[in-house]
């Protein structure tokens, strides 16, 4: 089993590894986008890259806010967002029982679970279970992530319609743990990171634009092609940093005079 922390500084350990001289991890990690994909605030996701804790976090809000959060990014194909009614009744739900959920908890968020009594007010009682309102967290057999069950309560059953609504099916996203989420969204930057290790001229294209290598040998080995890509990549390196010294020189001297 994956465990969530271990497996987000694994993830960021091997991005670390493969970011290569000349990339710094600024340069491969955009915040606002890790942001939007993970449905993490940028401060938290920012804490979690520098490897701190982040703050603890009511899931019943959590699920809540990112709710707002895919209403916010994630679009008809007109640029409007999605209406609770459409939401709603995706999952056979009223608009006013989303509607009254969301923005209960945006303007009085708590500390504690939800009660019977306050879902009841929201018109979500009708599906209640007596022993619980959210049943407890289980581990998901194929990843090892935290998720929880969706055996029965009002809310496990609003997280599940809205999921499909936006993914296609049930997946956790409303639910996962900070670290979890940004996990799952790093690994498009990592799998991006391998496929140019894996290919040399690929790098190249990304970190420096340069489109074709005009071989003049009639097949290069996968060994040399590696040297001669580092080697231009060494060179063009040096490019650059003498140019951004040179408009430091530049901007100096204007200055100056």
């Amino acid at each position: 089993m994956r465990e969530t922390r271990p497996a987000l500084a694994e993830t960021l350990s091997r991005i670390g590894s493969l970011i290569g001289d000349g990339r710094s991890r600024d340069d491969v990690l955009d915040v606002e986008q890790l942001s939007n994909e993970s449905g993490v605030p940028r401060d938290v996701v920012r804490m979690l890259l520098d490897g701190e804790e982040p703050p603890a976090e009511d899931i019943t809000d959590r699920i809540v806010r990112r709710i707002v959060h895919l209403r916010e990014t994630r679009l008809r194909p007109d640029g409007t967002r999605h209406s609770y009614d459409e939401i709603a009744a995706s999952y056979g739900a009223s608009r006013a029982s989303l509607s009254n959920l969301v923005n209960s908890r945006r303007k009085t968020p708590s500390p504690q679970m939800p009660s019977r009594q306050a879902l009841s007010r929201q018109g979500l009682s009708e599906q209640v279970p007596s022993e619980q309102v959210l049943s407890e967290q289980v581990p998901s057999q194929q990843t090892g992530e935290r998720r929880p069950a969706r055996s029965g309560g009002p809310l496990a059953s609003t997280q599940a319609g809205i999921e499909t609504f936006f993914f296609g099916q049930p997946n956790g996203w409303l639910s996962a743990e900070p670290q979890t989420s940004l996990d799952n969204a790093l690994q498009s930057v990592l799998h991006g990171l391998e496929r140019e290790a894996a290919d040399p001229m690929a790098r190249l294209r990304g970190t420096h634009g340069l489109r074709e290598l005009a071989a003049r040998a009639p097949q290069l080995a996968e060994e040399e092609l590696q040297l001669v890509t580092d080697w231009i990549d060494t060179i063009l390196q040096r490019r650059n940093a003498q140019r951004v010294r040179g408009s430091g020189s530049d901007s100096s001297y204007t200055e100056g005079h």
